[in-house]
């Protein structure tokens, strides 16, 4: 699934979470880093309206579907993802840190969250070594000072694996400053995910999620911050379900173009050989 923008190309290209745990361990297995972005409809909106937000996405390695718009376009274009949510990434990851004995570190949110959700993960999954951790003043710089300071730290600390708890676009541009800094530190921009293991943020329960009614919940726990939010997606489907729908008439008229250029090959691999043979084909042999 591809988000087409003046500047710049939007591929989610990890359409689901096998796939992702599998690339992610292949690269902490080798010493290799990575950014990790889930896509959402806010991000969308963000990105139409932001060039350097485009740029910082576009340096993103792997993007995944966080958001059942996202997949309900995907599967209009043709090109269908699975749902991969932020939230349900962290545990799957970090149980993966613990097989591997892959260190990791916490950034964003505020420390007694950090320290809270490290408690908490370790009390579920003994073993988790969560070696750094880092909460940034308010009006961080995701490439200022602050943020080369906390690489630094991180770098030395040992970790592998970095879960950062930021909002968008600041969590995006720190994962791709990482990446320079830090090239073999996974980064991983889970938004709330953190809070929601500390307790400081409630989920919507599981019957919700299973519903696609999630928005619904949080709209409910903070109207008046997520209302425009949610107003703001919503301006935006139709101009993505023509981009949807572009896409799938061009994926079929590329199947169509491949399809002809098949046909024709037999035909041609039999002219070559007749030719080789100083003879014509059949078809041509036979007068009226």
């Amino acid at each position: 699934m591809r988000f087409q923008f003046p500047d710049q190309t939007i591929t989610v290209n990890v359409p689901d979470r096998p796939r992702l745990l599998a690339e992610v361990r292949a690269r902490l297995l080798s010493g290799q880093g990575f950014s990790l972005a889930t896509i959402n409809l806010d991000h969308l909106v963000k990105l139409r309206a932001s060039a350097s937000y485009r740029q910082i996405y576009a340096a993103q390695d792997l993007i995944v579907a966080d958001g059942n718009p996202i997949v309900w376009l995907s599967r209009l274009a043709g090109l269908p993802v699975s749902l991969v949510p932020g939230s349900d990434l962290l545990r799957p990851l970090l149980e993966m840190a613990v097989a591997d004995g892959i260190a990791v570190a916490f950034y964003g949110s505020t420390p007694a969250v950090l320290a809270q959700a490290a408690l908490n993960l370790n009390a579920e999954m003994p073993g988790l070594r969560v070696v750094w951790s880092g909460a940034p003043a308010m009006g961080f710089d995701p490439t200022g000072a602050e943020a080369v300071s906390a690489l630094a730290a991180m770098r030395a600390s040992g970790a592998r694996l970095c879960i950062i708890s930021l909002s968008a676009p600041r969590q995006e541009a720190f994962a791709a400053f990482g990446r320079t800094q830090a090239p073999a530190i996974g980064f991983c921009g889970f938004g709330a995910g953190l809070d929601f293991v500390a307790g400081q943020q409630t989920r919507a329960p599981h019957w919700m999620r299973k519903l696609a009614l999630e928005w619904l919940w949080r709209v409910m726990s903070a109207p008046r911050r997520l209302i425009p939010r949610y107003v703001a997606c919503v301006a935006i489907l139709p101009g993505q379900v023509v981009g949807a729908l572009r896409q799938r008439n061009a994926r079929a008229l590329f199947i169509l173009d491949q399809s002809a250029a098949a046909a024709q090959q037999p035909v041609q691999v039999v002219a070559q050989g007749a030719a080789r043979l100083g003879k014509t084909p059949d078809h041509d042999q036979h007068g009226p």
